[in-house]
């Protein structure tokens, strides 16, 4: 039996099944920075998680808790995560 992996969302650091989470890793295209959604959960490196809900988003922007959960120095593009969350259907309240 699989062991149940729990991790800490860095918008409302509430604690959560990875399974309900989004992961969260970086990439690096012409010399600039971009956090990413891994939706495989694939990507090399240091993932931070986040819930599918856009308090979540919202919150984790405000406190700019993007580099320094991802272990980035220097400006990071979120970009891409705001362009899945807008293109996804994700919640707008979580449990």
């Amino acid at each position: 039996m699989a062991a149940l992996v729990i991790r800490t969302c860095i918008g409302c650091r509430k604690r959560a099944c990875a399974a309900q989470l989004v992961r969260v890793a970086t990439v690096t295209r012409g010399g600039a920075m971009f956090a990413v959604p891994d939706v495989a959960r694939r990507l090399p490196g240091r993932g931070a998680w986040l819930h599918s809900d856009l308090s979540c988003l919202a919150l984790a922007e405000r406190r700019r808790v993007f580099g320094r959960a991802l272990g980035c120095i220097g400006p990071i593009d979120i970009g891409p995560i705001q362009e899945h969350y807008a293109t996804q259907h994700v919640v707008t309240q979580h449990g």
